[in-house]
């Protein structure tokens, strides 16, 4: 924004530190002078005279005084306005570095907690989040960048060798095309629906999520049946305050997550949801491998898997939760993913639940 220049705020305090110092000393010098030349005193009595002499000594004094405390106060003042604003110039250089693309500094104001102190231990929270979402961006621009080339580089190769070997088979490099052409998409759709809950652009509306959960163990029955893989559904009404589409989306992600990443056979994954005064949970877990602590705390971000698919009919592209982990946050929500010792995954999601209906 372009502003006209104007005083500094050093000079401003300065100005009003003296402005003060110099209106106290006057007002304490017109009240030393009605004090010798207006008030009777017990024992003594002022002639014109006298007072004539007392004039002529007390205005030398006066105006003496007066230009020292003009002085003084500017001096003094100065100083003060310096000492004070030098933690302002420390948070206005780091500001600038930051807007200049350096989110590596920090302030680290040195003291007492003050205002400026504050404020100083607030920008630096600022500038860690802000470090580590822009890292996390960059880490996530790369990583779909090479999922996206993965399958253009397939196809590249299937269509150089159908034209290089005319005789090889029509209906397999169709099959093929198909099957790689099906991945880019469902990467594309997942790129955007990340954008999208990330944005926060939808309405909210009171959403079971009981409900939800029964639409989308019934949508993936038939892909846990091909797999051997129990679905088991179970909890209360749990109402939530969101979009039915995203949240929609984010269960049907945490079952074929669930479903994936199982046992090969007679595995199971159990749903189940419930209301706490204020929120609502909804937890989805599994039977699988064994898995770290440190393992699970990477599998929120983009691109990351919990272990090797066991049926490779069904990659994924390294979104699902991923996307969970977004659209949880874009409802004000809390996300715990916790390795379970027999094997396999606990996921809780937690909601603030819808507010209650008013009469009507």
């Amino acid at each position: 924004m372009d502003r006209r220049p104007g005083a500094s705020v050093r000079l401003k305090l300065t100005l009003s530190y003296t402005g003060f110092l110099v209106l106290a000393g006057a007002l304490t010098l017109v009240a030393g002078w009605l004090f010798l030349t207006r008030v009777q005193h017990v024992g003594l009595v002022f002639v014109p005279e006298y007072r004539l002499s007392v004039a002529r000594d007390f205005v030398p004094v006066a105006a003496v005084t007066m230009v020292f405390l003009l002085v003084f106060g500017l001096g003094g003042g100065w100083f003060l306005a310096g000492r004070m604003l030098a933690p302002l110039h420390r948070i206005t250089r780091a500001a600038r570095m930051a807007a200049n693309g350096s989110l590596s500094h920090r302030i680290r104001l040195p003291g007492r907690m003050d205002e400026f102190r504050e404020f100083a231990d607030a920008f630096d929270t600022m500038l860690a989040r802000l470090e580590a979402h822009v890292a996390g961006q960059r880490r996530f621009a790369a990583n779909a960048s090479h999922e996206l080339r993965t399958p253009l580089a397939i196809s590249k190769a299937l269509l150089d060798v159908a034209r290089s070997d005319p005789r090889h088979g029509a209906g397999e490099l169709v099959d093929r095309l198909h099957t790689v052409n099906t991945r880019a998409i469902d990467l594309t759709e997942a790129l955007l629906l990340l954008s999208r809950a990330d944005r926060r652009t939808f309405t909210r509306e009171r959403t079971d999520l009981s409900l939800v959960a029964e639409e989308a163990a019934e949508t993936l029955l038939f892909l846990a049946e091909r797999h051997g893989v129990t679905l088991e559904t179970s909890g209360d009404v749990a109402q939530a305050a969101g979009s039915p589409p995203l949240l929609l989306q984010l269960v049907t992600n945490l079952l074929q997550n669930a479903i994936v990443h199982n046992l090969p056979r007679r595995g199971t994954v159990w749903i189940h949801t419930g209301a706490r005064p204020g929120t609502v949970m909804l937890t989805v877990e599994n039977t699988g491998d064994l898995l770290t602590p440190q393992r699970v705390s990477t599998l929120t971000e983009p691109f990351q898997r919990g272990t090797e698919r066991v049926h490779t009919d069904h990659a994924g592209v390294g979104l699902g939760l991923a996307i969970v982990d977004t659209i949880t946050r874009a409802h004000d929500g809390t996300l715990t993913l916790t390795p379970r010792s027999a094997g396999g995954l606990r996921v809780t999601v937690e909601l603030p639940a819808a507010a209650p209906r008013t009469g009507g």
